[in-house]
């Protein structure tokens, strides 16, 4: 599928559509069988014009396995998910039970990894609020092996229809997708910006809010380690909007009679300044 969209506002990257099958594609990258890996590589990799397929042996990690819609993965953690909101928060070192599990993976895990095991990531205050994320969370087991990463261009629409379509975006863009999300919306607030993983806004966020009368879009890629992990893939200077398939159909329709064909937004992307801004 050819999108207006990615000509419009002038995108280096492809957008990346998201589907469910029960079919693996031929030649898709993927990872091996409980290799851990993150799933944003694997997405600016289809950004950059590759497939990439994921399975419940193939998610590459306990938080990507939820982003796609595996499941509550993170029970799957090691020390299960009581271990996980130490991890996430202040860490697992003084508690019986996670300095046991640190004893048995220490061999097998990284010295990073160990480090935020026993100390925590400090992403939130306490291990009671990363329940709290837990429960917030909008976690699906869909019902499809499958979950692919595909270049939008190599979409066939006769034959696939996505679940979501991705785009990574600079901040002019990010404010143009925004705009368009609100083109037509009856209620101004037509994106969230939730708190979690860089795969979890890409992912089931963005399924929970393909809601028929009232579709929303997601900003993400604000996770600061999925941002670390695709630093030399993208520098420093993207995040992801992801859209539910209608809604996605619905900008792409209206892109073509709103702002971007009008003079604010070629001065602003053409680096033209206004009146006394300017120094």
């Amino acid at each position: 599928m050819e999108t207006i969209l990615s000509g419009l506002l002038s995108l280096k990257y492809e957008p990346v559509a998201i589907l469910w099958s029960n079919q693996k594609p031929e030649h898709a990258i993927e990872f091996k069988p409980g290799k851990w890996g993150c799933v944003m590589w694997w997405f600016v990799s289809s950004a950059k014009g590759k497939t990439a397929v994921f399975s419940r042996e193939t998610y590459g990690c306990w938080g990507g396995g939820i982003g796609l819609g595996f499941g509550n993965c993170y029970k799957d953690f090691p020390g299960g998910e009581d271990c996980f909101c130490r991890f996430l928060s202040t860490g697992n070192k003084g508690h019986p039970i996670g300095e046991g599990v640190a004893e048995q993976i220490k061999n097998f895990v990284t010295p990073e990894f160990m480090q935020d095991f026993l100390h925590g990531e400090g992403y939130l205050s306490s291990p009671e609020q990363v329940q709290n994320f837990i429960q917030s969370l909008p976690i699906i087991d869909i019902p499809y092996e499958y979950v692919i990463f595909k270049p939008l261009s190599q979409i066939n629409t006769d034959i696939e229809q996505p679940k979501t379509v991705v785009f990574l975006v600079e901040p002019h863009q990010l404010s143009a997708l925004i705009i368009l999300a609100n083109f037509r919306s009856r209620t101004m607030n037509n994106v969230i910006v939730p708190y979690s993983a860089g795969c979890q806004t890409i992912g089931i966020w963005a399924y929970a809010n393909d809601d028929d009368n009232d579709p929303k879009a997601v900003i993400g890629l604000t996770d600061i380690s999925a941002r670390l992990n695709v630093k030399k893939q993208i520098g420093d200077n993207y995040l992801t909007i992801t859209f539910p398939w209608k809604l996605f159909l619905q900008i792409e329709e209206d892109a073509p009679n709103s702002f971007l064909v009008k003079e604010t937004w070629s001065h602003l992307t053409k680096g033209k300044g206004i009146g006394e801004g300017e120094s």
